[in-house]
């Protein structure tokens, strides 16, 4: 098959919003999927305790390798028209039965980022209502009520969520920035650029730090999950690729160095270690007022909230393409017809949200140490291995198709991607207990979790193969190849089907 190097029509589902989001709007919704303001007050100090004042390198490090990543990313993004993304790129290069493993893993760690955040957006939304309201509920109701919301905001038009996300973006990033201007217009405890000293990036601890560095920028990817409801997504997708990148990498290196100056280069790490969690609200205090951190506490909450609703948005949509494909029941593809979102997948989605933090409740379980821990951290894994073989899916797709781009965005840049999201897959299986705080057999079930499901996903594509070739041989025949626009018109792209 072959296609005119005009831009390609779009393969998507019938009802869907078609050219509803800008490069703006995806941004918003994937920089919110990252929740900048809980990673940096959750998070960062962890990484100024255990990596130094160093810290801030790591997030350049993971900045820089998923930038390169984003190179063949999106440049085969141009040549494939399908809104699976992991999955569809997967297929396409390495064939349909790593497609079809890819589908799974895809599901199971998108599910898995977005329901154990629940048990985040419960301890934080009851530690802030109890502390500044007087409220006393218990965290499971402020989870259930989370759920509600993020259905609500998913099953409205999709740029009613952007324009949800931007708002709540803005005023957590807009919080953050303020916080760090006001450290060094007041000079901190001594403004220093030590913590790029190269001493302090190669340190050991960097390594233990490295994969937390990589889990900030989750969901990023997501950008091509939208291409249907994208305006010009040839142009628009790389756009907003590179800019989520580029802001999430720039906000968390400069923030996590700034609240380093607020303290101290000599005494930061002793301030992290000493108080963690309340080390940006001691910075807050010190440098704007006690009322900042009364706004910082509320908009904590509303950051976790916009990190479920983008990722709810990534599932829904990776159920529907899915689900069109014909891997899973046709009635996960309904579109509404009035918001024309994937409604069905939405309540699907919504359901297992609501089994999972019923029973984590139901069980006495701690909603930040097991239900956000653990089942947050094998989504980690998972999304670095769809991210290695999407690189190796774009080296041989375009070993396979004759096109105008360059080597270093058709083989160099995704080499080296996947090498480095290898590097950071042996640093986090080797500081797993440093990821889930525990160790023994949770650990086990945490590093076996994407093992057991890329079988099942193998066993799965084996028996479609044997009881359903036409739905096996139909994967990703939505997908094409294009050639540039702009390149010759009359030169063509062959597309080579999954195999």
């Amino acid at each position: 098959m072959s296609l005119s190097s005009s831009e390609p029509a779009v393969v998507a589902a019938p009802g869907l919003k078609h050219n509803a989001l800008g490069a703006r709007d995806l941004v918003f919704i994937v920089v919110s999927a990252a929740a900048p303001l809980m990673v940096m007050v959750g998070v960062a100090p962890l990484a100024i305790m255990i990596g130094g004042i160093g810290a801030p390198a790591a997030y350049v490090f993971a900045g820089i390798a998923l930038a390169i990543f984003a190179v063949g990313f999106t440049t085969m993004s141009r040549h494939i028209d399908n809104v699976g993304a992991f999955y569809s790129y997967i297929a396409v290069g390495l064939g349909r039965t790593a497609g079809v493993i890819a589908a799974l893993v895809a599901l199971v760690c998108y599910n898995a980022l977005q329901i154990g955040v629940y048990g985040l957006l419960g301890v934080t939304a009851e530690s802030t209502f109890s502390d500044l309201f007087g409220i006393d509920l218990p965290w499971w109701a402020y989870a259930l009520a989370g759920v509600a919301i993020v259905w609500f905001v998913g099953f409205r038009s999709v740029d009613f969520g952007a324009k949800f996300l931007a708002v709540l973006l803005t005023a957590e990033t807009g919080l953050l920035l303020i916080l760090a201007v006001a450290i060094l217009v007041q000079g901190g405890a001594g403004i220093s650029l030590t913590s790029f000293a190269p001493h302090h990036l190669l340190i050991r601890p960097m390594t233990v730090i490295l994969p937390t560095a990589f889990a900030a920028f989750m969901g990023f990817e997501a950008t091509v999950i939208y291409r249907s409801e994208t305006r010009e997504p040839r142009t628009t997708i790389p756009r907003a690729t590179y800019a989520a990148v580029a802001i999430l990498a720039l906000t968390y290196t400069f923030i996590v160095w700034a609240i380093i100056q607020a303290f101290g280069s000599a005494h930061a790490v002793g301030a992290a270690s000493a108080d963690p969690v309340g080390m940006f609200f001691t910075a807050s205090d010190r440098y704007v007022g006690t009322w900042f951190s009364t706004v910082m506490h509320l908009l904590m909450v509303t950051s976790v909230i916009a990190s479920l609703v983008a990722f709810h948005n990534a599932v829904t949509r990776y159920t529907l393409a899915i689900a069109n494909e014909g891997l899973l029941p046709a009635g996960l593809a309904r579109i509404h017809p009035r918001t024309r979102t994937p409604y069905v997948a939405g309540l699907a989605q919504t359901a297992l949200a609501l089994a999972t933090v019923a029973g984590f409740a139901i069980g006495h379980a701690d909603p930040y140490t097991q239900l956000l821990i653990w089942v947050n951290t094998p989504g980690i894994f998972g999304i670095l291995l769809l991210q290695v073989a999407a690189a190796a899916s774009v080296v041989v797709f375009f070993r396979r198709n004759r096109t105008h781009e360059g080597a270093w965005r058709t083989v160099v840049a995704p080499a080296l991607s996947a090498a480095l999201m290898v590097f950071a897959m042996v640093l986090a299986a080797k500081n797993i207990s440093f990821l889930t705080g525990t160790t023994g057999l949770v650990n086990d079930v945490v590093l076996w979790t994407i093992p057991a499901t890329c079988l099942v996903g193998a066993i799965w594509a084996f028996w479609l193969r044997r009881n359903r070739p036409e739905v096996f041989n139909g994967l990703a025949s939505a997908c094409g190849a294009t050639s540039e626009p702009g390149n010759d018109p009359g030169a063509r792209t062959e597309a080579v089907p999954a195999t």
